[in-house]
């Protein structure tokens, strides 16, 4: 049986578990036909308790001892971050070792980079960890669904906004109060921005659209909004509608290219979407011959990315002396604009409660091209003369709804526009 050797760069929660499990062994080797050695893990402090007891000389505070290692087969990074992350995979592909990586921030920014790099050496470098966790996506979409055109991807991708919002909805509980559950609970970060304002999620559509549509994809040409916004009462007014609020990021094709959009919409209650609550994340990948699917499961958690990380260091390990495969070759579709987005919208205001304020709102939304697909006044609050209208519209451009919303914002009688969030398609669900 074959010994590959593996460095760690970074141990901590998922190092940890990936170490546990190499250690371990758990019958690892007789279902892969491979043997893995732990050979060094680089960390910033070697005094640091951890929940992994390792043999005497796997510890180094030097990351070289790993990325230069001559003894060392595939470099895990588990770092995270853009640097020293980048600098240390750079060494490592360009000396020929391969590399697993779960980094989705330097992946999305610099995995153009870091891919040319392993191709010229010949190394390889794989990154299932980075985008679903213990959900496979990125080896089904890049060998599986190979024969497919993808013509979409649909996702639920960050485990810590999910969890916010379902418990906003289950509980009709406030944004703050259920952040502040989340971080004492550990789903979120003491600084949450990363994930409440729609980083992460940013980081892993840039991945998958890479990956699926052979197009490079800057991330500053992604429209990203966060849940900051999303108010209890919008969970109410949804489900009167037959609908719920996910984080979702999207990356489709369209008639002027590759439109990739991170923001809340309101997903109808009867798909699959509409059901994956807590920390869990969801996947819809739509091909032009295998149709939809849906892939459901943990998308964090030590646990669960150990076992994407693995997978891949297992696939290398099998497959160490082959050549490495070349980068797809799909022709690069250039990036669509967001003003050019097409969908229905949910929009509650704060209104005067007087004769003739819904003629003018909807005058407004007219003179832009948007038809008035609904309108129910919810809570109305007789002491201040104001209430809450929830409107929903028939499909309209992105452009021309951000025109309205403007003229909105300037009449007279809306005290506030509240909220606008986009609403899923999904054929005759609307």
């Amino acid at each position: 049986m074959r010994t590959v050797r593996i460095g760690l760069l970074g141990l901590g929660v998922v190092g940890s578990a990936v170490a546990k499990a190499i250690l371990d062994e758990r019958g690892m080797s007789q279902r892969s036909g491979v043997r893995l050695e732990l050979v060094k893990a680089a960390v910033r402090d070697l005094s640091k308790q951890r929940s992994v007891d390792l043999p005497d000389g796997i510890l180094t505070t030097n990351p070289a001892d790993v990325v230069g290692n001559p003894d060392i087969d595939i470099v895990v990074e588990l770092m995270g971050g853009e640097n020293p992350a980048f600098d240390l995979i750079s060494r490592a592909l360009s000396s020929g070792k391969h590399v697993v990586s779960a980094n989705k921030e330097v992946l999305a920014k610099r995995g153009g980079e870091l891919l040319e790099t392993a191709s010229g050496s010949g190394a390889k470098l794989m990154y299932e960890a980075s985008v679903g966790g213990g959900i496979p996506i990125l080896n089904p979409i890049s060998d599986d669904l190979l024969a497919n055109r993808i013509d979409s991807i649909r996702a639920i991708i960050n485990g810590t906004t999910n969890y916010i919002l379902t418990r906003m909805s289950g509980e009709s509980a406030a944004y703050d109060a259920v952040l502040g559950d989340a971080q004492r609970l550990g789903y979120a970060e003491a600084d949450p921005t990363a994930d409440v304002d729609g980083f992460d999620a940013l980081y892993k559509i840039a991945i998958l659209g890479q990956l699926a549509f052979g197009t490079s994809v800057p991330i500053d040409g992604i429209h990203r909004e966060g849940i900051g916004r999303i108010d209890a009462r919008d969970f109410r007014y949804a489900d009167e509608l037959g609908y719920t609020i996910k984080l979702i990021a999207a990356a489709q094709r369209t008639d002027v290219g590759l439109l990739l959009r991170v923001h809340p919409s309101l997903v109808p209650l009867d798909v699959p979407m509409a059901s994956v609550n807590g920390a869990m994340n969801m996947v819809e990948i739509e091909g032009d011959l295998v149709g939809p699917l849906w892939l459901q499961g943990a998308g964090a958690g030590p646990s669960p990315t150990a076992s994407a990380v693995l997978g891949d260091v297992l696939n290398i390990a099998r497959e160490l002396g082959s050549p490495a495969a070349e980068n797809s070759s799909q022709s690069p579709l250039p990036l669509a604009p967001m003003s050019g987005h097409t969908c229905q919208y949910y929009i509650r205001l704060t209104a005067a409660d007087q004769p003739g304020v819904l003629a003018q709102i909807a005058k407004m939304l007219g003179d832009a091209n948007i038809s008035i697909r609904s309108v129910i006044q919810m809570d109305t609050d007789e002491t201040s003369g104001r209430a809450d209208l929830v409107i929903m519209t028939h499909s309209a451009l992105e452009a021309n709804m951000q025109e309205a919303a403007d003229r909105l914002r300037g009449l007279e009688v809306v005290v506030e526009l509240d909220n606008l969030i986009r609403v899923e398609s999904y054929g005759q669900s609307q």
